[in-house]
């Protein structure tokens, strides 16, 4: 895809969400089943169920995908994904990369081993290793968008409201 097709592509959802800014306003969901027999919950993706269960660090056996795995996963594909089309907007050539996230967690507060550790991840790194001929200004340009329009990053830098409830 090519600048031009994308602009066709996004320009009548961008007239209509000008227009009726409601109609920009969507949920998304996700639902899991609470495994009856194990420690996990089953996640429908859209195109497959993942099985969650407990990271080794905490008891598991490892034959599970890990939630904070799959949070860093999410990261990585939001990412990708934006700085594709941030790219091709921007007709800055991207031949190919990589993507990667790493987080660090200290396991004591999900244990409960330390009530001062913290629960969840303390720093996150996100990294691009791109196949361009770009120059630096292109490229600040790019990770600069990249970071502004993925929905994965701004969530994470600027948490939002949440609520838990049972029932």
């Amino acid at each position: 895809m090519d600048s031009e097709e994308l602009r066709a592509l996004q320009a009548p959802l961008k007239a209509r969400y000008r227009e009726e800014p409601e109609a920009a306003r969507i949920t998304l969901r996700a639902s899991g089943e609470l495994g009856a027999e194990s420690l996990t919950c089953k996640v429908e993706t859209g195109r497959a169920i993942v099985e969650a269960g407990l990271h080794p660090a905490t008891g598991g056996e490892g034959l599970s995908a890990c939630s904070g795995d799959m949070l860093l996963e999410a990261l990585v594909a939001c990412a990708g994904v934006t700085l594709r089309a941030v790219a091709t907007a921007l007709e800055v050539p991207v031949r190919g990369g990589t993507v990667t996230a790493e987080g660090d967690l200290d396991f004591r507060g999900t244990l409960g081993v330390d009530k001062e550790a913290p629960v969840g991840f303390a720093d996150i790194r996100l990294r691009f290793q791109l196949d361009t001929d770009a120059g630096p200004e292109q490229l600040e340009k790019l990770l600069k968008l990249t970071e502004r329009y993925c929905v994965v990053y701004q969530t994470l830098r600027n948490a939002p409201h949440m609520t838990a409830q049972i029932g």
